[in-house]
């Protein structure tokens, strides 16, 4: 059983006394404090009250999915002595993560954090699926089905910026950007107006389909014929990889063209 308490932004002695009286009563195996990264060193002020009067046995850090590094997790660290055990990067319990010091570390230096965006791509992808694909991409046969598949499979891994702030060295570059989570509903809305043959068969897609797309889109035809061409490229590039035994080989695939 987990018994949540209520939450607040500072030390109020009633609701500390409060909470004091529900330790008594519950007698709780465990006691974690839960600390909002987004606010920074004055957490660590909270976090000491509340290790006077509850003496916790450990920390979760939430809301690491905004801007913030997490830097309070050191000084909490240091001045409570009790360890941080889970992170929060979202809303919901999926969200929920193992906390790691190496990555956290590397989050505050600004150097990203590879290690977990492929776990999350791992959670998300399944290996029977993955080598239906690559025998799709080989044969040639990946079509706009497996593309919006694919679009899905990136959206369930999280938040895009947070997702590209992973990448060593991109953090500091994005960091005053504005990264839509709707960035691919304008592709979705285009593959979705295609026909089932058209989507399996993209080589049909004559000039007549495309304005017919783009109005069912609520897009233009430009944005169709960009999305197309891409389609294509990325098509050639994943089968060049395939055939080629991987991204090294694909590269000297190219040089030599």
């Amino acid at each position: 059983m987990i018994v949540d308490t209520a939450g607040r932004l500072a030390v109020d002695e009633v609701m500390m006394n409060e909470i004091a009286a529900i330790k008594k009563a519950v007698n709780p195996e465990e006691i974690l404090f839960v600390v909002d990264a987004m606010t920074g060193q004055d957490a660590v002020n909270t976090a000491k009250e509340f290790n006077d009067r509850l003496n916790f046995d450990g920390v979760v850090l939430t809301k690491l999915d905004g801007d913030t590094r997490g830097g309070a997790a050191l000084s909490i660290r240091s001045v409570v002595e009790k360890p941080i055990k889970f992170v929060g990067t979202g809303e919901k319990l999926d969200a929920i993560d193992v906390f790691h010091p190496d990555r956290m570390a590397d989050r505050i230096l600004g150097m990203g954090d590879i290690v977990s965006l492929v776990e999350k791509a791992q959670e998300q992808y399944n290996e029977e699926e993955a080598r239906i694909l690559q025998k799709k991409i080989a044969k040639n046969q990946f079509d706009f089905n497996d593309f919006i598949g694919q679009i899905q499979q990136i959206k369930k891994m999280g938040n895009l910026k947070d997702l590209a702030a992973m990448i060593p060295g991109v953090g500091k570059q994005i960091k005053d950007l504005d990264i839509d989570d709707d960035a691919f509903k304008g592709i979705e809305a285009i593959i979705r107006s295609m026909t089932p043959a058209e989507r399996e068969t993209p080589e049909i897609l004559n000039g007549s389909r495309r304005v017919r797309i783009a109005q069912g889109s609520g897009t233009n035809v430009q944005e169709v014929n960009k999305l197309i061409k891409q389609f294509d490229e990325t098509r050639k590039m994943m089968r060049m990889m395939t055939q080629a035994g991987g991204a090294k080989g694909a590269m000297r695939k190219l040089r030599r063209r």
